[in-house]
């Protein structure tokens, strides 16, 4: 006899309880998602959990060294002019002000 939906729902929940699994969800954009996309179709990977784990498996064997250019996210510094920050104290200052009269 064939299982319902909720026994095999209860032995999945079961399962992943026993093999200790966490889902792990984040969104991402859409150039980041077609990068992915690439890398599982060059290397005829078809679930998007696979190609990650790979990915985060493989990252990990490189150890510390090899794997810090992966994740190394590119920053750039923004400092604004003297006239910006100015100008950004003045609006701040503004909107504090508005926000307190309408405490009143």
């Amino acid at each position: 006899m064939a299982k319902t939906q909720q026994e095999r729902s209860k032995a999945a929940a079961e399962k992943r309880q026993r093999m200790d699994e966490t889902e792990l969800r984040h969104r991402v954009r859409r150039g980041t998602r077609s990068m992915l996309e690439n890398l599982m179709r060059w290397h005829g990977i078809e679930e998007q959990a696979e190609a990650i784990q790979l990915l985060i498996m493989h990252a990990h064997d490189l150890g510390p060294e090899g794997s810090a250019p992966l994740l190394a996210i590119p920053r750039h510094d923004f400092t604004p002019s003297a006239f910006v920050a100015r100008k950004l104290d003045r609006l701040g200052r503004q909107e504090a002000a508005r926000l307190d009269a309408q405490e009143l």
